[in-house]
């Protein structure tokens, strides 16, 4: 293998091992996946477009909602097509630059959907706490800033964590007991010293998860507090009904986030390590459009009259 100048690394092409070590069960974990990435893609592209379709829809909240479908699409593509191309063929490698762009995607997506989460907690926030003031407050320039905030932010942190990566050398063994290039994966094979990519991870981590989290408990706790307060009972379901989805949304995300920190880094908890990836990066894509469409009467209704077009068109 050749010497890799930038990081003194020899290795240049990684092996990732899957689910290799369940080999009658690789055929079944393909049709599995491709069915959920599948509806994944067809989900969240549908919750796009029936956004675009209806002006009903065209509010602060489904803008952000089209992001998060966006961003749900873009990292299940990130780690799916690969995890389904390891399960089928034999070939299992990646190249050293390939897993670091994969891991670099992967960060920079979940780091910005963890913060449109957060950014969507307070329009929930504005929306049921000062609700006629709701369309000034969440002006079309301030949900600009929000998101446009949420995809830099995720860029930078994931660009600093790749870049603690590269720093390490790589040139002992070039097998990832994983389907992709997850950062301990990734960093339980350097051979150089990892204590600054280990504060580093610790560092950003701590602080995108505790700020999403502190942001989405401060603005349910005012919405709770509202809530609490209005006299009819038509006006408190409704106030519940727009945040149970996102709520919902929310538990699984930082749930499944949370279970992978807590993880202890050992050799028996990588089979969880890599079922909890499989959660978070391949099902909860596609989750999330079934969570926000099946609650939501004006998405259900925008998506039934587009199936409903398409097939008279389609019989005429």
């Amino acid at each position: 293998m050749e010497l890799d100048e930038g990081n003194q690394s020899s290795v240049t092409t990684f092996i990732l091992l899957g689910f290799s070590e369940y080999p009658h069960l690789q055929v079944p974990l393909f049709l599995v996946f491709l069915t959920v990435y599948t509806v994944t893609l067809v989900g969240n592209l549908g919750i796009i477009m029936v956004v675009r379709i209806n002006p009903k829809l065209h509010t602060p909240m489904y803008f952000f909602l089209s992001h998060l479908s966006f961003l749900d699409i873009c990292y299940s593509s990130v780690f799916t097509p690969k995890l389904l191309e390891i399960l089928v063929t034999e070939d299992r490698s990646i190249s050293f630059k390939g897993c670091m762009v994969q891991f670099f995607f992967i960060c920079a997506f979940v780091i910005t959907e963890m913060f449109m989460l957060a950014v969507m907690a307070y329009d929930r926030f504005v929306a049921v706490c000062n609700p006629l003031l709701y369309t000034v407050a969440m002006s079309q320039k301030l949900c600009a800033l929000l998101v446009a905030g949420t995809y830099t932010w995720g860029g930078i942190c994931s660009l600093t964590l790749t870049y603690s990566l590269l720093e390490l050398s790589y040139c002992g063994s070039n097998i990832i007991n994983h389907f992709g290039c997850e950062y301990s994966a990734i960093l339980s094979l350097s051979c150089s010293d990892s204590y600054f990519s280990q504060m580093t991870c610790l560092v950003i981590s701590t602080f995108n998860e505790a700020c999403s989290l502190l942001i989405i408990l401060a603005s349910y706790i005012f919405i709770v507090v509202t809530i609490i307060k209005m006299p009819s009972a038509g006006g408190l379901q409704k106030a519940f009904s727009t945040c149970a989805s996102h709520l919902t949304a929310i538990t699984i995300f930082h749930g499944i986030i949370l279970l992978l920190y807590c993880v202890p880094n050992s050799k028996s908890s990588w089979l969880l390590v890599k079922v909890a990836t499989v959660f978070f990066t391949v099902m909860i894509p596609m989750l999330n459009p079934l969570i926000y469409s099946l609650r939501n009467k004006d998405v259900k209704d925008t998506a039934r009259k587009l199936i409903h077009t398409k097939l008279l068109s389609h019989s005429m």
